[in-house]
């Protein structure tokens, strides 16, 4: 057979690569002869840096930028030099794991990932991906801009801090100071939610309340991202705050779109268009992909089900493997897995059941036991 395996990482426990490399090694004590290729995959979330990482002609870059608090933190993302590109996580830099006990949304900035952007321009780098999940921001993407070199400023000519906070004393938005760099460059945002930037499903509303924000506090940011999204229309009179997408990672997405000319696209779609997985997948007899934890959100466009839908236009059968299922997992068989296969052997805790090594013994029993069903049958 002709085996392809494209499986998204295990979160806290093994690489995209490592996990594949286990399944393939396991593969082949069963049967050397088989022709397996592995490709690291994921859905522009966490990992993505990780996985793309781990590409050909990729290397890891680490830069020094703000976290949401402005603290100095180290971060990372991926660069392929052949292709001009930079692959980013937004939260590297503004994530809410980043400062999960000291939320604060209304002075959380995003000014960390315009320093990543920066620092990828001065590395040459022209075309970007980059995935926008995870944020405990909710400043429209006001401090990215204003790292960019883009000027806001309130009634007394004074620059508003990078936040939500400011937002409220906006008065002028002045374009001219951005980083002439950008117009050389290509953005596309791995977006899963589609949500506007203001209003009852807007990012305040929807996703302020995880992000720290009171009922208060979740009404003052709207207003100030209403208030954004005004004054964004005296300077680019075109400015959309309901296209799809715009509201995700606290509107950061907004900025992307509105003043940085950005593609929102799902993830994971962004992600097998780099790989150009085509070639491979009009070849495979087999896809086996998978993640962490496989539940009723892996239908909605992760990577598992990502990979599955473009496997089966090419006919292939597609198996999954994944630390822990919910219940309504089932779900992804109606999106092309033919059969996911938990890989817990006992009742763990979290902690155990995450640990790098008893994670590979996991899988590799597991894979063992499904290939040998697979060989009984088939031989």
């Amino acid at each position: 057979m002709k085996i392809l395996i494209m499986i998204d990482s295990f979160k806290g426990s093994l690489s995209s690569s490592d996990a594949g490399n286990i399944i393939k090694d396991e593969i082949e004590k069963l049967n050397p002869r088989e022709d397996i290729i592995v490709l690291p995959v994921a859905d522009g979330g966490e990992g993505t840096v990780e996985s793309m990482s781990e590409l050909d002609g990729a290397s890891l870059i680490e830069v020094q930028v703000e976290n949401p608090l402005f603290e100095k933190i180290l971060g990372n993302y991926a660069i392929i030099k052949d292709k001009n590109l930079a692959i980013m996580e937004m939260s590297q830099a503004a994530g809410l794991v980043l400062i999960k006990d000291r939320l604060s949304p209304l002075r959380a900035s995003t000014y960390g990932v315009g320093t990543m952007i920066k620092d990828a321009l001065d590395k040459g780098i022209r075309n970007f991906i980059i995935g926008i999940g995870g944020s405990a921001t909710n400043d429209g993407g006001v401090g990215m801009l204003q790292a960019l070199g883009f000027r806001f400023y309130d009634k007394n000519a004074n620059e508003i801090p990078p936040s939500n906070e400011g937002l409220k004393d906006l008065s002028k938005i002045d374009l001219s100071n951005a980083d002439p760099r950008l117009k050389e460059c290509s953005f596309k945002i791995a977006c899963d939610v589609d949500n506007p930037l203001t209003g009852k499903r807007g990012s305040a509303k929807v996703y302020g309340p995880q992000k720290g924000a009171n009922p208060n506090e979740v009404e003052i940011i709207d207003d100030n991202l209403s208030l954004f999204h005004k004054k964004t229309m005296e300077v680019i009179t075109n400015a959309d705050d309901i296209y799809p997408g715009v509201g995700a990672a606290g509107g950061l997405g907004y900025a992307f779109k509105n003043y940085l000319g950005a593609e929102l696209s799902p993830g994971i779609e962004l992600i097998l268009q780099m790989l150009n997985v085509k070639d491979y997948l009009s070849e495979a007899d087999l896809v086996i992909t998978g993640e962490g934890k496989m539940d009723f959100q892996s239908s909605m466009g992760k990577a598992p089900t990502g990979v599955a839908k473009l496997a089966k236009t090419y006919g292939s059968k597609v198996i999954a493997f994944a630390g822990v299922v919910d219940n309504d997992a089932v779900e992804v068989n109606n999106y092309g897995i033919d059969a996911f296969f938990p890989i817990l052997d006992q009742i763990r805790s979290v902690e155990d059941a995450m640990d790098a090594k008893i994670a590979e013994e996991n899988l590799r029993r597991c894979v063992n036991q499904v290939f040998r069903l697979i060989y009984l049958y088939k031989n």
